[in-house]
């Protein structure tokens, strides 16, 4: 089901609720605005007293939105609930509201296509550049990388606790969508059998930081102490990981001092070395081969003004040929973005010849990169700031950057890279993700209004709408390396990047709103959503603790089937439960 049909179905569903509430009495005026009034069919905290917006009249709605402190934005650049209800008259309110649902699309645009793009790409030459095993920077830069999204929008989501129930339920909607949706396509895409240790492994690991979740929110608190405890939990798993690629090699090579089991070394590639091995050495052959193909066969040096226009165009003439027209068309609307993307961040690339050195790009990046962090850090608080009152802090940056930029334009050749060029990577792994940061802020504020318009808590909109804008990517790339004829691979993937996940998206969250309140961290539980949202992620996790091993770690078809049936029985269950038809 797409997110708009989806929202569609919900705002039909929250006006019908509103007109019972209306006809029953329980609209309240202007004067009982702090009233303790809950919504129909809900289990919700009622604290935020923002909440009760659609208790009031439509015309009082903006002035409601603007007295009521709840209603302000800490983070975040735009205040989307006087967006929705002060932007245009009342009878428009759908419009806008279709409008920002517009806009929530966009914004996942941004967060998949700067950490595809820009955020991964940098991650992976620093850990070249620091040498790392394919091992340790699977489990570490890897998993940074293809989790950003979800652990920023759930660091965002902690920094208020309103929110925290989105961080919740996107972390928990994105475990049970992927290692359910995801694992089950991947199986019905091919069927395989799966690596008995890493799988045990990650689903055990897994398995323990759902429960210290669910312990955490049965609690309602959690302390400094606990919170170092469980980020400790992934350190633990990196030294497993490591460990047993270390075994792993030791056994293979013991293998290949006998000829006689040499034909067997096949079968071990579902072992922890070969979960991270293949996806680096495959790119980059993949991209050398590419690019080989196509070299010219005489010298040829480009102008300056060349080299910069021909690195601001994100569209490959040689892959637009062969892409279909959907992609093409998805290309056309993209690209503006990209082109601003690439303004702004510069990216290193080990695997080309140049390592990516764009020298008019790269001396420009010096300058329009710490712009975007000053503008985007904490939401541009510091990009007015002044310096004694006199000079902005914006200003200084572009000086700098400018001063920086001259000394590396006149330094520096267009036909080789500096010695330095790597720090670009570290310039742009800074700079992608204040841009993660700032979109998922603004996802995150933005959804918490959908939350208030429709009537719906945090939690659903959380393991529905943001879990799946931040997994739907993960879901085509293990799909399609599945069909490359890499299954292993892509199971690794669903299970090894979500403990990163759940375990950085809560604890990281925890951790930097206990810094900024210097208290520890209490939680608001959105009823008995949230129970079943965590007992549905712990079942199925069961689920295939036994059931795959049972079928003697075989993925047939049959269980891909079981698994999207699942997922669907446990949405439908959330949505009754949301909307008040299954209670306790």
């Amino acid at each position: 089901m797409s997110a708009g049909v989806y929202l569609s179905v919900l705002l039909v569903i929250s006006c019908h609720q509103q007109q019972q509430q209306v006809t029953a009495g329980s609209r309240v005026g202007s004067a009982g605005w702090a009233s303790n009034t809950t919504r129909a069919g809900m289990f919700k905290n009622t604290n935020n007293e923002c909440d009760h917006v659609m208790n009031v009249s439509a015309a009082d709605r903006c002035t409601f939105v603007k007295t009521t402190p709840d209603c302000s934005i800490e983070d975040g650049f735009i205040n989307y609930l006087r967006v929705a209800f002060c932007l245009l008259p009342p009878n428009l309110t759908p419009l806008t509201v279709t409008l920002c649902i517009v806009w929530l699309l966009f914004l996942f645009v941004i967060l998949g296509l700067t950490a595809s793009k820009f955020f991964c790409p940098n991650l992976s030459a620093i850990s070249t550049s620091l040498h790392l095993t394919h091992n340790v920077a699977g489990v570490t830069f890897l998993a940074l990388g293809n989790g950003a999204p979800d652990i920023f929008s759930a660091i965002a989501a902690f920094s208020n606790p309103h929110t925290a129930g989105l961080a919740v339920g996107a972390l928990f909607g994105a475990g049970i969508f992927v290692t359910t949706v995801v694992a089950g396509s991947v199986a019905l895409v091919k069927p395989f059998t799966v690596a008995s240790r890493p799988f045990l492994r990650d689903v055990t690991f897994y398995m323990v930081a759902v429960y210290w979740t669910f312990f955490m929110l049965y609690r309602g608190t959690t302390t400094m102490k606990e919170t170092f405890g469980y980020l400790g939990l992934y350190v633990v798993y990196v030294l497993t990981v490591i460990i047993s690629a270390y075994i792993y090699n030791r056994q293979k090579h013991s293998m290949n001092s006998s000829v006689s089991s040499v034909t067997h070394i096949p079968e071990l590639d579902s072992s922890d070395s070969s979960d991270y091995d293949v996806p680096c050495l495959n790119g980059g052959t993949i991209q050398q081969e590419y690019e080989s193909e196509y070299r010219p066969l005489l010298p040829f040096s480009e102008s300056t003004s060349q080299i910069l226009l021909s690195s601001l165009n994100p569209v490959d003439n040689r892959k637009w040929r062969r892409k279909p027209w959907s992609w093409r068309v998805f290309k056309v609307l993209k690209t503006p973005l990209e082109v601003l993307l690439l303004l702004c961040i510069p990216v290193v690339d080990p695997d080309k010849e140049d390592k990516n050195w764009k020298r008019p790009l790269n001396c420009l990046h010096l300058v329009t990169a710490p712009l975007v962090c000053v503008l985007t850090f904490q939401s541009g608080k510091y990009g007015d700031h002044m310096i004694q009152g006199q000079f902005p802090v914006w200003l200084l940056t572009l000086l700098l950057g400018l001063f920086l930029s001259a000394i590396v334009f006149c330094s520096t050749t267009n036909d080789r890279p500096p010695k330095y060029h790597p720090l670009f990577a570290l310039l742009g792994f800074v700079v992608s993700a204040g841009l993660i940061s700032a979109a998922a802020s603004e996802v995150v504020s933005l959804l918490h209004m959908l939350g208030v318009v429709l009537s719906l808590s945090n939690t659903v909109l959380g393991l529905t709408l943001l879990a799946w804008g931040n997994s739907i990517g993960d879901c085509f790339s293990d799909i399609t390396i599945a069909r490359q004829g890499y299954p292993r691979m892509a199971i690794s993937a669903c299970f090894g990047g979500i403990i990163f996940n759940m375990v950085f998206g809560v604890g990281l969250g925890c951790l930097v709103q206990m810094i900024k309140t210097h208290t520890d961290v209490e939680f608001e539980v959105d009823g008995l959503l949230t129970w079943v949202l965590a007992g549905s992620l712990g079942l199925s996790l069961v689920l295939s603790f036994v059931i795959v091993p049972l079928c003697q770690f075989k993925m047939y078809r049959v269980y891909g089937i079981f698994l999207l049936f699942f997922y669907g029985i446990f949405l439908l269950i959330a949505l009754l439960t949301e909307l008040g038809k299954i209670h306790i």
